[in-house]
């Protein structure tokens, strides 16, 4: 089951779950004769309102992420928390301002009844898509293609494992090992298990085959390895996770997420809680639409300076990495001479000959930038984020950066911590200093974090300190 599929078949199941909740509670509350309501208020325009608001509820907390693999448990306990939430809001927003009810002690069992009603049909919802999904993934439908890397010994463990409970859904492609094979009979290697490669050979394996998750077992002494397996994995759209050692669990040093008895420690985790993450992307739509429409006079003249100024576009386009790798064309204001890159792929320059008079303004004020708005409404592009670099560059930068590719993992933006701490890259040191600003970004994102980032481009722009 796809992840588009999956969120699909959550938003019309709830939608039906909270719709029957809000019509069993309407027809206890308005009908029963148990509550005293004096105006009988309409069932279908506050049925539509509340399952919106509902559902706009579960997409902040996280509830239409893919549950692949997870505890059916978990997934409750965060239904019940966020009814209990929403149904407290709904308390102090709707119910205290209802006129044809007694506000006090009937108002409170309204809202009670109302909470244990939407727990049992949102519950049972979730339930019943939980089990038809387990059962999917039992046959074999909708499991993910998964490698598992590490030692002979510890990666044919963890395969015992998983075979044994088809419901977490990983059919294993095959392995990858991180040291030559034992080729004597009867090895960990030998038991038909179909060996895909070495570690040099990761990236293309999980392109090759269609790789959604990665399971790494090492030994203690493989340990050091770990962060290479990351690195070849950072910018694919895969999972990762790993097998700990026992001393790791017993003695508290890993989170682990268990499930049917045996752990895995999530080594690629959700980088912005849920809410926060839908918080991210509504402020770009919003800032990016206002600012578009509202500056449109100003872009016009901006576009008629460039082509007075030089000859050539006026929009530059020229292609980058964005997003677990996709690629995507920037759009900036062209800023240089039309036959600035003749030579080849390079770095500009802060004193750029190539940079154009209109150009040097542009760039100094960010005011080239703007058309990257516009990849911004399609998704390709956040307000905040890690530059986005050309592929040339960034085949580059991975071989000779270790961990560069983390920066895939999230949005490229308009501006970023690395911009705001660092000067303009005109050295591959310089481009190291920013990389380790973007992974410190990437690991501290939060929307307290963004808002510091552009407070300070702010700032930058107003004094002119552009690129």
């Amino acid at each position: 089951m796809g992840k588009t599929k999956e969120r699909l078949i959550l938003l019309v199941t709830d939608a039906i779950t909270l719709s029957l909740g809000w019509i069993a509670y309407y027809l206890i509350r308005v009908q029963t004769g148990w509550v005293d309501v004096s105006i009988v208020p309409d069932l279908w325009m506050p049925m539509v309102l509340v399952t919106a608001y509902w559902q706009i509820l579960f997409l902040l907390v996280g509830l239409y992420r893919p549950w692949y693999a997870a505890s059916r448990f978990d997934e409750l306990t965060l239904v019940f928390k966020t009814t209990l939430l929403g149904c407290l809001i709904l308390f102090f927003v709707i119910f205290v301002d209802d006129e044809g009810t007694t506000v006090g002690t009937s108002a409170r069992l309204l809202i009670l009844l109302y909470w244990g009603i939407l727990m049992v049909c949102v519950g049972s919802g979730r339930l019943f898509i939980r089990s038809i999904q387990r059962r999917m993934l039992i046959a074999g439908i909708g499991s993910h293609n998964t490698l598992i890397v590490g030692s002979p010994a510890r990666s044919r463990e963890l395969y015992d494992q998983v075979v044994r409970y088809p419901a977490l859904g990983y059919r294993i492609s095959g392995f990858v090992r991180v040291e030559k094979p034992e080729r004597k009979k009867g090895g960990a290697w030998d038991r038909g298990i179909r060996i895909l490669g070495g570690l040099d050979d990761l990236g293309t394996i999980i392109k090759r085959e269609g790789i959604r998750e990665v399971l790494i077992a090492l030994d203690s002494k493989d340990h050091n390895r770990l962060l290479e397996i990351v690195s070849k994995c950072n910018g694919r759209p895969v999972g990762l996770k790993i097998l700990p050692d026992l001393y790791d669990i017993i003695s508290g040093q890993a989170r682990t997420n268990q499930i049917y008895g045996f752990p895995l420690i999530d080594i690629s985790p959700q980088l912005m809680p849920a809410w926060e993450e839908a918080a991210k992307r509504s402020l770009d739509v919003v800032v990016a639409a206002l600012v578009l429409i509202a500056g449109l006079p100003l872009w016009l003249i901006i576009g008629i300076a460039i082509k007075i100024d030089s000859s050539g576009p006026i929009i530059y386009k020229q292609e980058r990495v964005g997003k677990d790798g996709s690629r995507f064309r920037i759009l900036k204001y062209r800023s240089m001479k039309a036959d600035a890159e003749k030579a080849g792929p390079q770095w500009a320059h802060r004193r750029d000959p190539r940079i154009t008079r209109v150009g040097y303004v542009l760039r100094r004020l960010h005011l080239d930038e703007i058309p990257q708005l516009w990849n911004i409404l399609l998704g390709h592009m956040s307000l905040v984020g890690p530059r986005p670099e050309r592929p040339v560059f960034v085949e580059k930068l991975t071989k000779e950066i270790p961990m560069y590719p983390r920066r895939l993992k999230v949005r490229p933006g308009i501006t970023g911590w690395a911009q705001v701490k660092h000067k303009y890259d005109e050295s591959i040191d310089d481009v190291r200093k920013k990389v380790q600003y973007d992974l410190f970004y990437i690991e501290n994102m939060s929307l307290r974090m963004d808002f510091k980032i552009l407070l300070s481009t702010a700032y930058h722009v107003l004094l002119g300190r552009g690129h």
